[in-house]
């Protein structure tokens, strides 16, 4: 018999997959349930609805950016925004690799929430984006990035790094770390180099 919090934990993982090939909309909780290999009475005995799947597994995601970007600021003391935003983009990296279905879920799945849960998942994206777009404007303000508007510039750099989800795989020709490494080169080359 399986332990509650592992089940849930099983449902979250086994939706996320799907989710992630098939898309939210296009997948039902018989196919979650299917995968299980359990019926899908059986699988509200563990949640309430697919919405609940989702908003669990878009909560875990944004809770991991959240701590990873922490960690990431709390082992940079010396206050250079240059290796801040070094240190941010590889944790985030990090994170997108090291479960790319949630990942990609987080990404491209939370706008099917409840209008509610929606706001709340919006509200913390935009405090991660201004994580981002502070370490840019403290870069300029001190001469390491050159002038941009530093909004624009955090949005691209997240959406290149939220594109990883789409394409990454832990048997790929790149690892993690090596992947890590070419986005914080490519993100501090934008920011640091006239393209003019």
């Amino acid at each position: 018999m399986i332990e509650a919090g592992a089940r849930r934990r099983e449902i979250d993982e086994v939706a996320s997959e799907l989710f992630h090939a098939n898309g939210y909309a296009a997948t039902s909780v018989r196919d979650i349930a299917k995968a299980l290999d359990i019926q899908g009475a059986s699988l509200y005995a563990h949640v309430a609805s697919k919405e609940d799947v989702l908003f669990s597994i878009v909560n875990r995601a944004a809770t991991d950016f959240e701590a990873a970007a922490t960690a990431a600021e709390a082992e940079r003391t010396s206050g250079d925004p240059v290796e801040r935003l070094a240190a941010l983009v590889e944790a985030h990296v990090d994170v997108v690799t090291s479960d790319p279905e949630r990942a990609s879920v987080f990404v491209t799945e939370w706008r099917h929430l409840s209008a509610d849960r929606r706001a709340a998942v919006a509200d913390r994206r935009d405090a991660y984006e201004r994580r981002f777009r502070a370490t840019i404007e403290e870069g300029m303000s001190v001469g390491a990035f050159r002038q941009t508007d530093p909004a624009i510039a955090a949005t691209f750099i997240l959406t290149a790094l939220n594109g990883i989800a789409g394409w990454y795989h832990p048997d790929g020709r790149l690892s993690a770390d090596r992947i890590a490494d070419h986005y914080v080169d490519l993100a501090l080359r934008a920011l640091s180099e006239d393209h003019r």
